[in-house]
């Protein structure tokens, strides 16, 4: 790896993980479900649908891909965070509540790809004239 592909990768990694700090940083519950984890799951993966679309249509180098798909919103989303969270709710038998973590989580961040790449798209090829 060249080291000006470490800077992006490093760079985009220390933003979307210090975001990610602030939106989780107080814990936002509704019920047993961790709403703030969500939140960066789902916000990261309509900026990475967004991304594919840009990255795509621009040609960008692969550079900009260490920074914002693999750096950005890798350090932003938390699959591990959200696997602790389920994984605590099935220790205390909140079976409901895991299987709504689940079906948001990834509902809504496949959701948020599909709404980023269309939306994206749509601005791109001049939609809202």
């Amino acid at each position: 790896m060249k080291m000006i592909e470490l800077a992006f990768l490093a760079v985009g990694g220390t933003a979307g993980i210090f975001l990610r700090y602030g939106i989780t940083k107080s814990p936002l519950l509704f019920g047993a479900l961790p709403v703030n984890i969500l939140i960066v799951n789902v916000i990261g993966s309509f900026i990475l649908g967004a991304f594919a679309v840009v990255s795509q249509q621009w040609n960008l180098d692969e550079k900009y891909a260490l920074f914002v798909a693999i750096g950005f919103c890798g350090g932003l989303t938390t699959m591990s965070s959200f696997a602790l969270e389920t994984s605590n709710m099935i220790d205390n038998k909140q079976y409901l509540m895991v299987a709504v973590n689940v079906l948001t989580n990834v509902g809504l961040s496949l959701g948020a790809i599909f709404g980023g790449r269309a939306l994206t798209g749509l601005i791109l090829s001049g939609g809202f004239r």
